[in-house]
């Protein structure tokens, strides 16, 4: 009978962990003295070699989120989440070949530089609120995910822990700029790449029958079924199972490829590591090959939660917790020094990849210069820019304390974002797709109108008066968005038209 280890950590466990925050600070603060002005510390003064950026575009994408989650999801549930990814990937090559163009054409310092361009001033304000509000949300949830792992190995209480990723995260944004924060992606994806293999081999090890196991044990309890076929099409409940079933795989595909072209593509923290790169052929071949490195990820991390399922499954003496604790909790109970600092390291630098510089970039470039301050000078600017990270830190963390109230936080993340998501890519949409000169009010208006609509049909789907899948959110809103803003449009020329006959 394998009994489990000690819970507490030993020196070499602190060691591993400190050494990775101190190359981590050591990076901020190497590069401050190469932020020069907002062109440095937002863009890195497209310098940053396309490699990198593709690293950085993985470690922001994947976060704590998804070493925390998607092992729980496929210990508590199954492997359906690869739908979403195949989705996604189609949204990855469409936004490099739609998106990624008129971003360098306009040569942004944010995203939502272009909306300004294309429709004016209102919409590029309007996007940019959006993006803060759907950004420090689901950016809460990824820290709260990272906070409550690293309080269980730790043994700290929830607070102190989420008060130490903020103040690392402010010290080496706020010194560096974006290219600490791409440098710094690098080497959290190298780490939580590293160290989720070190642990996968780990688990199938103490696992008796190991990877044939886990095909066996898991598979006979549905816990690596990857397609849901769902209904066929004439069936009885076909329409109320596409409307509530986010994980039917033509619903999920569909879904994947929505959701991550608004999520990619009009959400400014992760285009923004796409920015850093010269040119436009060098962007796009970074995102369109950043699939390569998610499915890497996630082979790795529903590999885990299966290989969990059955560790547990064998082992039934040993304690076990709930499904979002179940990888932190086996790595405090049952792995050795050093391996568990090397996943405890991991978590935590998934856990301080912070949107603090995206925030910052947007709330300068898109409110701040251009409204609040006009023709100051650089240097005023670039401390404005450090102000803005501490601020935006702050309030990311009381956030993250105030979501570790919630449950089940891979699928919370995803429905923050539902709510506004569609908005903002419906607009976009318009602006790439179209020739169209929307009205820039019209734009405004929809944009709102839309995610009142989802948040209402989100709150009525969570309490049980409407049978509504989250997953669809996104698509009413981009829809919906792009004909209430044409509508609004034209009602209001024609209104124009009559009152200047």
């Amino acid at each position: 009978m394998l009994g489990a280890r000690s819970t507490a950590l030993t020196w070499p466990d602190y060691a591993v962990l400190v050494g990775s925050l101190l190359l981590l600070l050591a990076i901020g603060f190497r590069l401050t003295r190469e932020q020069r002005d907002t062109v440095d510390f937002f863009l890195a003064r497209r310098r940053v070699p396309w490699w990198a950026a593709c690293l950085s575009f993985l470690a922001t994408e994947i976060s704590a989120v998804t070493i925390i989650s998607v092992p729980a999801t496929a210990y508590s549930e199954n492997w359906e989440y690869v739908q979403f990814f195949v989705g996604a990937s189609v949204a990855k090559w469409a936004v490099a070949f739609v998106f990624i163009p008129a971003f360098y054409r306009y040569e942004v310092t944010t995203i939502y530089e272009f909306l300004g361009h294309r429709f004016g001033y209102l919409s590029q304000v309007a996007a940019s609120a959006f993006f803060f509000v759907t950004r420090l949300l689901g950016s809460g949830v990824r820290l709260m995910a990272a906070g409550l792992a690293v309080s269980i190995l730790l043994g700290w209480p929830l607070p102190p822990t989420l008060a130490v990723f903020t103040v690392v995260s402010i010290l080496y944004i706020g010194t560096g700029g974006v290219k600490a924060v791409v440098w710094t992606n690098v080497l959290q994806a190298l780490m939580f790449l590293l160290a989720g293999a070190v642990t996968l081999g780990f688990v199938l090890s103490r696992i008796d029958g190991g990877l044939a196991a886990v095909v066996d044990v898991a598979g006979r309890a549905g816990r690596l079924d990857v397609i849901n076929w769902g209904p066929a099409p004439g069936a009885p409940d076909f329409w109320r199972r596409v409307l509530t079933e986010p994980n039917i795989v033509w619903v999920a595909v569909l879904n994947g490829l929505v959701g991550s072209m608004a999520a990619f593509g009009t959400d400014h923290d992760l285009m923004q590591r796409l920015l850093t790169v010269e040119t436009r052929s060098q962007s796009q071949r970074t995102l369109s090959l950043t699939p390569l490195g998610t499915l890497l990820t996630l082979a790795i991390y529903l590999g885990l939660g299966a290989a969990l399922y059955t560790f547990y499954a064998q082992h039934p003496d040993l304690p076990v917790s709930r499904p979002d604790e179940i990888l932190p909790h086996f790595v405090q109970q049952v792995m050795p020094a050093v391996l568990r600092g090397l996943m405890l390291s991991a978590i935590v630098l998934a856990s301080i990849d912070s949107p603090l510089g995206s925030l910052a970039a947007s709330f300068v470039t898109d409110i701040y210069r251009p409204l609040l301050a006009r023709d100051r000078s650089e240097r005023h600017y670039l401390a404005v820019s450090r102000a803005s990270v501490v601020v935006f830190g702050v309030v990311l963390g009381a956030l993250a304390y105030w979501f570790s109230f919630f449950d089940r936080i891979l699928w919370l993340a995803f429905k923050i974002a539902g709510v506004t998501f569609g908005s903002l890519l419906g607009v976009f949409l318009l602006g790439l797709l179209t020739r169209r000169r929307v009205a820039d009010a019209a734009n405004v208006a929809a944009m709102i109108a839309m995610a009142l609509v989802n948040l209402v049909l989100l709150v009525l789907s969570e309490t049980g008066v409407l049978v509504f899948a989250w997953s669809w959110l996104v698509i009413v809103g981009t829809v919906g968005t792009i004909l209430l803003a044409v509508g609004l449009s034209e009602a209001m020329r024609f209104r124009g038209r009559r009152a200047g006959r």
